[in-house]
């Protein structure tokens, strides 16, 4: 029995340790995997931190096909998919990349085939995002995009430069001018709206939808009616395509993950 000069003795408390999150293990040993050697610690911690953020605000669920196109010692690690398939590199060459800027088109002969249709996503339940770190050098070309104009209606989801975005409507709707680098995204969760996000502004526009176009999702160029179009010569460090999600929220986390990138690379 104690001496009532010690009191009662309080529990061990043993700090809690919290287990890796699976989904950035993998993803970690794959861009290793890809690169042939290992990622720095600081790369590695920024990677893990994004999909924990995501995961903690509720977004994570929603991103279907993603590349986190910065942090990877190699253009194909870059190609790595942080989720869902990996995309189809035409035309890019190691020199194209870089590790804290990403990835740089051209308006000839580069673009990415995401593999990803325009309509595997619910018609009214859909986003598209990417980041920016150096803008296109002209308008009407496309980051990202996916239309098809016959049989008719139109159906447009895209974001394009200096111009605005669209998702599963007609035309990119009156959302002009947009510039600037960071995230460019828009998100339709009703079937007359879209929330669109770039360069920090977040907007609506009324917009009905009008279908879906089954060909897939093309990075740094538009795939029109199953031909690739309007090439964007832009860097971009990340795309994103899925169900609808909080643009403000991802915004966020890209950008943080941009940081920290930035700052773990020598």
């Amino acid at each position: 029995m104690l001496s009532p000069i010690y009191g009662q003795l309080s529990p061990l408390r043993v700090p809690t340790i919290l287990p890796p999150d699976p989904d950035a293990l993998a993803y970690i040993a794959a861009v290793e995997t890809a690169d042939g050697q290992a990622l720095e610690d600081g790369v590695k911690g920024a990677y893990t931190a994004f999909i924990a953020g995501c995961k903690s605000d509720g977004i994570w669920s929603a991103i279907k096909a993603s590349c986190v196109l910065a942090g990877a010692r190699t253009i194909t690690g870059a190609l790595t998919p942080l989720v869902g398939t990996a995309p189809t590199p035409v035309s890019f060459v190691s020199g194209d990349y870089n590790r804290k800027t990403g990835l740089v088109g051209n308006t000839s002969t580069k673009y990415l085939n995401s593999n990803r249709a325009a309509d595997a996503d619910p018609q009214n339940n859909a986003s598209l995002a990417i980041w920016v770190s150096t803008p296109a050098t002209a308008n009407n070309l496309y980051y990202m995009g996916a239309v098809r104009t016959t049989p008719t209606p139109t159906v447009s989801s895209a974001i394009i430069t200096n111009v605005g975005f669209s998702i599963r409507n007609a035309a990119t709707a009156p959302n002009s001018n947009r510039t600037g680098t960071g995230l460019a995204g828009v998100s339709r969760t009703a079937s007359n709206s879209y929330n669109w996000r770039w360069a920090g502004a977040t907007g609506t526009s009324t917009s009905a939808s009008t279908g879906a176009y089954n060909g897939n999702l093309f990075v740094y160029g538009g795939n029109v009616n199953g031909a690739i179009s309007n090439r964007s010569n832009g860097r971009l460090a990340f795309y994103s395509i899925g169900e609808s999600l909080d643009l403000a929220l991802l915004d966020t986390r890209v950008s943080s993950l941009m940081t920290a990138l930035t700052a773990a690379i020598p």
